[in-house]
């Protein structure tokens, strides 16, 4: 069964916990090319784009759904917006779950927003990040 509007507030359960380390935000901030003084030291805080590392494995759980019918190959990644609660930092152990927020079939695709809410282990808001992807229905070549 294709993904429908019959999905909108399917949500997935959390991801694994993921401690954000000063190594990885290092790692991440010369992956930029940042040398912003925040990203190191003793307590840094991570680049504003280091959530994709912890929401990837929530979007995932959409696309590995297989009641959905996505296929992975056919998606294009639209928008994405993180707003922020409070900055990621070492010593953060995280999590991250994904609701479909809205489901749109029009021809030949589906348009599916969706969002990824990342807090704390204790349940301390951090980020929501929100993104839309278009679906293209397979042709008769996918067959």
């Amino acid at each position: 069964m294709p993904i429908t509007a019959d999905h909108v507030g399917r949500r997935y359960p959390p991801t694994t916990t993921y401690e954000v380390s000063a190594a990885k935000i290092a790692e991440f901030a010369r992956a930029l090319g940042d040398d912003n003084p925040a990203y190191a030291g003793d307590r840094p805080i991570a680049p504003p784009t280091f959530v994709a590392v912890i929401t990837t494995p929530a979007w995932e759980s959409m696309f590995d759904d297989p009641e959905l019918g996505l296929a992975l190959r056919r998606i294009v990644h639209g928008d994405q917006r993180f707003t922020y609660h409070r900055p990621l930092r070492a010593g953060d152990r995280v999590q991250a779950s994904m609701t479909i927020d809205r489901v749109r079939n029009r021809d030949t695709s589906d348009i599916i927003s969706a969002s990824v809410e990342v807090e704390t282990t204790e349940g301390e808001p951090i980020c929501t990040a929100e993104a839309t992807f278009f679906h293209a229905h397979p042709t008769e070549e996918d067959a």
